[in-house]
């Protein structure tokens, strides 16, 4: 595994990158019959100049407080998720948490912009540390088939009870994902407009 691992950084590496792209120019030179019939050579030793030539990578040792927060809420998340089973909810139950567990997910990948809001990390940190596996604790406690049973006409089921906080605590993550996601949706916007002024039709252009 640790090969692998080494393998694939170095593909992504900037000296990989930089030596596949000069030998790509040494493709070209022999289509052109630039090369001769030493284009191997040509090639290989084009890609060993990119290799030498590129710049180190960066080194980064250091762990923001952001990382911290969201990789101990990763962590969890992953360890709510193992425990729920086939065995103690049923099928449209897990459905939703797995997609809660998705937003869940793609708003802690933007780590920085999670923690810049105190007040959206709190209700990502307390739904997967309090609000969701307390409300699938309480499902689990309970016999399925008194779960499934409704009391009376105007008393919902455990069951269904339990997939309408499923669904609250769905659409209020989804406007956290929102806000989050506002950042790289400007980002987009001032890039857009960067492009128009740059590239879009002057009132000098003929």
């Amino acid at each position: 595994m640790a090969t692998s691992s080494r393998i694939l950084a170095y593909a992504g590496s900037t000296k990989n990158i930089t030596g596949c792209a000069l030998a790509l120019a040494g493709v070209a030179l022999t289509f052109f019959g630039i090369a001769g019939p030493y284009w191997p050579v040509v090639v290989a030793g084009l890609y060993g100049v990119g290799a030498l030539l590129a710049p180190p990578e960066r080194v980064r040792l250091t762990i923001s407080h952001a990382e911290i927060e969201t990789r101990q809420l990763y962590a969890d998340l992953d360890t709510l998720l193992t425990k729920v089973t086939e065995a103690q909810f049923p099928v449209d139950v897990s459905s939703k948490v797995t997609g809660l567990a998705e937003v869940l997910r793609d708003i802690l990948r933007r780590a920085e912009a999670l923690t810049s809001s105190p007040d959206h990390l709190h209700i990502v940190s307390q739904t997967i540390r309090d609000y969701l596996p307390a409300s699938l604790e309480a499902y689990a406690n309970l016999p399925r088939s008194y779960a499934l049973t409704r009391r009376s006409e105007r008393e919902r089921s455990a069951h269904d009870e339990l997939l309408a906080q499923l669904d609250l605590l769905t659409t209020e993550l989804h406007k956290v994902a929102e806000a989050v996601y506002q950042g790289d949706a400007q980002t987009l916007r001032d890039q857009g407009r960067f492009l128009k002024d740059r590239f879009g039709p002057s009132s000098l252009d003929l």
